[in-house]
């Protein structure tokens, strides 16, 4: 191969390393806050409480943002949509670096949480449209920018701790580099995607879709039952996911015995497979979505059954095994859930479509831990991870039966 077709090959995925970066920077936001929990209560003297409240506020507004920001994309274009939010929240990013009263930090972790949350929904139908034979391919990519995020995040915040700045406490460092890529980033995606996916530019939707009256046609999607089934699939996946993630690290030492440190280990490496992404979302371009997903399911249904009924006899091996085997599933299921979704939807409300269900989701995904850990102090820890079981393993009954009905 020669240089300039190489140079070629690599110019075909900018769309697609612009747009991961985008998210790996949403994600490493989301992610920095509640390692920099101690050094706000430094700088401001507030309780836990009020900082879960402010980060729960950040998360709300990160939710309610997926289906307008899909709605947005479909009359606008997924360009103005992606590089408004990332603006938005690196313009946020940025009021951190100077020395502020609580309310200000506060504020703009909301406006964080809008400008985050205009991404994900919007960006998976652009790289469907961008990569439309790869579309796997470049949704496990994706995913697994920004699973890595949530991993820089932490050691980003130990990294400045004790570094001299002279705008305030050390911590106020991670905006002022965040705040500055975000702004790099987003010039880029406005220069370079429109001459890559001119499509991206104009929505597809009539000016009546962002109306009152035109939000029915996104009500009319579940008027077929098959996508009706897989949004009930993805929800009940959401409620395990969550809900388990939540939950693991508590259920490894108090239900399992182990030691904290070899529970944290065990919970590293539950985030650590979802390089599966990479090889999932490719396969599912070459076989087939819904095979993929029955299997990753299966996977991950079968994994964690075993998790909980070798929880009183299994040591950490077979503990971590089943673990990883539920984070490979889980994590490997996601780009070719996206993938999936944006084949049934149609063109033209694919934006708003998948927010709807990203909606539905993510707010299945909010209630899983305050169920899980209510019915954990009710019942105990195993039957709480029964129902996630149960869970997911309805889901995967439910991705059986599109595949055998397609």
């Amino acid at each position: 191969m020669s240089v300039r077709e190489r140079a070629g090959r690599l110019t075909h995925y900018d769309v697609l390393v612009v747009t991961a970066a985008i998210w790996f920077l949403a994600k490493f936001l989301r992610y920095a806050f509640p390692p920099l929990f101690e050094s706000f209560q430094l700088s401001y003297g507030v309780s836990n409480a009020v900082l879960g409240a402010a980060y729960t506020g950040f998360m709300l507004v990160y939710a309610a943002m997926q289906f307008p920001s899909g709605v947005l994309a479909d009359r606008f274009g997924s360009v103005a949509v992606i590089t408004t939010g990332a603006l938005v929240a690196s313009v946020a990013a940025l009021v951190l670096v100077v020395d502020s009263p609580f309310l200000v930090l506060v504020a703009a972790m909301l406006v964080m949480g809008a400008g985050t949350g205009a991404h994900k929904t919007v960006a998976v139908r652009l790289l469907s449209q961008a990569y439309p034979s790869r579309t796997g391919r470049a949704l496990g990519i994706l995913d697994t920018f920004g699973a890595f995020g949530g991993v820089v995040a932490p050691a980003a915040v130990v990294a400045v701790a004790g570094i001299g700045f002279a705008l305030g406490a050390s911590w106020r460092l991670i905006f002022l580099v965040a705040g500055a890529l975000g702004l790099a980033l987003a010039g880029a995606f406005w220069v370079r995607v429109p001459k890559r996916v001119p499509s991206a530019v104009e929505g597809d939707a009539p000016t009546s879709a962002v109306s009152a009256a035109g939000f029915s046609q996104y009500a009319t999607l579940f008027r077929d039952w098959r996508f009706s089934v897989f949004a009930l699939l993805t929800v009940l996946f959401s409620f395990t996911y969550n809900g388990f993630v939540a939950f693991a690290p508590l259920y490894l030492t108090q239900e399992a015995g182990l030691a904290d440190a070899t529970a944290g280990v065990l919970y590293s490496a539950l985030f650590l497979a979802s390089l599966s992404q990479l090889a999932t979302g490719d396969l599912s371009d070459r076989v087939g979505k819904l095979p993929i997903i029955v299997l990753l399911l299966g996977l991950a249904s079968a994994a964690l059954v075993a998790f909980v009924s070798l929880t009183d006899t299994a040591g950490p091996f077979l503990l971590g095994a089943a673990l990883i085997a539920v984070g490979i599933g889980a994590h490997g299921f996601r780009p070719v859930r996206g993938a999936y979704l944006m084949e049934v939807i149609p063109d033209d409300v694919a934006g708003g479509g998948l927010g709807v269900v990203r909606t539905l989701l993510m707010a299945a995904g909010a209630v899983a831990p305050v169920i899980v850990g209510t019915l954990s102090e009710v019942a105990g820890f195993q039957p709480a991870f029964w129902l996630l079981a149960a869970s997911i393993v309805s889901a995967t009954v439910l991705g059986a039966l599109l595949w055998a009905l397609e």
